[in-house]
């Protein structure tokens, strides 16, 4: 039969004792077992080193047809080059627990696919180390919604989400990789997240400059600087590296984005006087210098603490410093677009007008909301609706 989400959802269950196979007529080898309960499991059926093997891909309708079709083109492939990721999968078994699941999680998944995969490591030690010696069949979704309650109470929702989001990746990879059981995080429902919209108000951005100027740690100092001026990533910001840095044409090149794709970010005339006074100065191939393993500037969060409070300011992150400059672009008439192009932003509908677009506008947007800004720090007043 052709697989459509309607044709599978109507599959009745088996009858007792036995299991009901359907096969896809579009993806040869992909099948739909059906169990007496109404399971529903999509495998590959395929011979592997002489003998016929059925390779679990996941549940329906945890994974969609067009995944488990894509998931079984690449067990073929992996099969016609000689492996047999069967082996890999009779290895998930309920007795297996979920700090071995969580290593294997990274080092076959994570750290080979996802750019944020520290962050995979840090939060998932963090919150649930606790839970590194349970086997994984004794998770249950009731245990799950507590800890995302709690998490939510004492860290905030955005941080319990992430971690959900977390704990159903791991649980739906062991699923993947020949798991029988079921990911006790599916039916666990996020919190609701309200989009952040801060940045720094023009009644702030005098007190702002004026404690940054005092902060004595120069390295953080500079670095909170040209994250205002140029509106980079905190990553990218704290990685920046000389190379990288076109003095002739007042550019700065990111080879690695959140988004995949290399930028190329103006450096308006503020951020090149930091720079070339920092050069001057640097024996580093990084612009900020850090004593860690990173040879880099780490996040500075004493730095920014001492400036918020000196200024009087609060409820603001490093990455507001991003916003605002968007925020100040948008005030000063630059559409959406040059805004976008500006801060590396990516969308479907946006991207080809992007990529039609020279930094020339950019460069153009990001001078005069960088002036305005500085406005503020040299006499301290709102300016009237006409310089906006």
């Amino acid at each position: 039969m052709n697989f459509t989400k309607a044709a599978l959802s109507k599959a009745p269950a088996a009858k007792k004792g036995s299991k009901d196979y359907y096969y896809d007529e579009r993806e040869k080898g992909l099948v739909l077992a059906v169990t007496p309960t109404g399971t529903k499991s999509f495998y590959l059926y395929k011979r592997i080193e002489g003998r016929p093997e059925r390779l679990l891909l996941g549940r329906f309708p945890d994974i969609s047809i067009e995944n488990a079709r894509k998931l079984a083109t690449a067990a073929k492939g992996e099969i016609a080059s000689g492996a047999n990721p069967q082996k890999d999968k009779r290895a998930v078994r309920d007795e297996m627990r979920f700090g071995d699941l969580f290593r294997d999680y990274m080092e076959k998944y994570s750290k080979v696919h996802k750019r944020s995969w520290a962050y995979d490591e840090r939060e998932v030690n963090k919150f649930l180390k606790h839970w590194f010696k349970r086997k994984i069949s004794s998770f249950e979704r009731a245990e799950v919604e507590r800890l995302h309650a709690k998490i939510g109470k004492e860290n905030g929702v955005y941080q319990a989400n992430r971690l959900l989001e977390r704990i159903r990746s791991i649980f739906n990879k062991a699923i993947e990789w020949g798991w029988a059981g079921t990911n006790p995080a599916i039916g666990v429902k996020k919190f609701k997240e309200k989009s952040r919209d801060r940045f720094l108000q023009p009644d702030e951005l005098p007190r702002f400059f004026e404690a940054l100027a005092n902060e004595p740690n120069e390295t953080a100092r500079d670095f909170f600087m040209i994250s205002l001026l140029t509106g980079a990533r905190k990553s990218n910001t704290l990685a920046m590296r000389w190379q990288d840095i076109n003095f002739a044409s007042a550019t700065w090149r990111v080879e690695d984005t959140k988004n995949g794709d290399a930028q190329t970010i103006h450096l308006p005339k503020q951020a090149m006087e930091i720079l070339t006074e920092r050069k001057w100065a640097s024996e580093s191939p990084y612009v900020f210098e850090g004593s860690g393993t990173s040879g880099h500037l780490a996040d500075p969060k004493k730095a920014w603490a001492r400036i918020l409070k000196e200024a009087g300011i609060d409820n603001l992150r490093i990455h507001d410093l991003r916003r605002t400059l968007g925020s100040y672009q948008a005030a000063t008439g630059a559409n959406g677009y040059i805004i976008g192009k500006s801060l590396g932003h990516r969308s479907q509908q946006s991207t080809a007008i992007y990529a039609r677009l020279n930094l020339d506008p950019v460069r153009e947007s990001v001078n005069k909301a960088t002036d305005v800004m500085f406005g503020y720090m040299s006499n301290g007043q709102t300016p009237k609706n006409d310089d906006l």
